[in-house]
């Protein structure tokens, strides 16, 4: 029964990366921690093999949308590569708890829903005309590329978190594209520096294997109808419900531990 129940929440996981480029490694860890009762650690290294591969499945009715752009994506690839593996190697230290790395996660977890209530408030036009001017400096491009690019990727080693709701901003602002193909673009990227911070804890945790495709194989059913959906529903319109359910969960996270 709990591994039923399990599964339909990871179908949700997939649904949320289809219509919003994110928030899939939000729901997993604790989906995989306190409904499934998988260690903290492990929780969020199965994460980020379940969101990097459903992500990457994902990509496929995004790219026949013509939503992805492929020249922004490889700028913003290897800093996130780079920084993911980090953040996975950081968890190493002594020093680093699983009470720690849950409370980071919860932390992240209520920046994530307030931002995402923020932005679903605006004005629907600012969807395509962001409020904030695009860079058009190339040297500042580049340079926030990396930042931006470390940053996330460490908080994914870090914590398990893909971080699509600070990339889809960032590849608007600093890449110049609209929000519908920075959705598609996002999870090319979440699905890159998943992989490499996944293989910095392959050394550190024990896999549930069976558990992890199990979630894997549903939440690629929920992306797949998320995608198609996200052709006929305004993602934005869902994004205040579904920033309020992250905070709800956030506190929940911060209580238990």
């Amino acid at each position: 029964m709990r591994l039923t129940f399990g599964l339909i929440l990871a179908i949700i996981i997939g649904l949320s990366l289809g219509l919003i480029g994110g928030g899939g490694s939000i729901l997993a860890v604790p989906i995989l921690r306190y409904v499934m009762g998988v260690e903290p650690r492990s929780a969020i290294a199965m994460s980020l093999f379940i969101v990097g591969v459903v992500s990457l499945i994902g990509i496929i009715p995004h790219w026949r949308q013509g939503n992805v752009n492929l020249p922004v994506a490889i700028s913003f690839i290897p800093p996130a590569m780079v920084g993911a593996f980090i953040g996975a190697k950081i968890t190493e230290l002594p020093f680093i708890t699983d009470t720690i790395q849950l409370v980071a996660f919860g932390i992240v977890m209520l920046l994530a829903s307030i931002l995402m209530i923020k932005k679903s408030s605006g004005k629907k036009k600012q969807e395509t005309t962001p409020s904030v001017k695009v860079l058009k400096n190339k040297t500042q491009k580049i340079l926030l590329t990396i930042i931006e690019g470390l940053v996330v990727g460490i908080l994914t080693g870090f914590v398990g978190v893909g971080g699509g709701f600070l990339i889809i901003p960032a590849l608007v602002l600093v890449g110049g594209i609209p929000m519908k193909e920075a959705v598609g673009t996002s999870l090319l990227i979440i699905a890159t520096k998943s992989a490499s911070a996944f293989v910095g804890y392959l050394t550190l945790v024990n896999i549930d294997w069976f558990l992890t495709i199990g979630f894997t194989l549903a939440a690629s059913v929920g992306i797949v109808f998320g995608s198609f959906l996200s052709k006929k529903i305004d993602a934005k319109y869902l994004q205040k419900g579904f920033g309020y359910f992250v905070l709800v969960i956030a506190i929940f996270v911060l209580i238990a531990r």
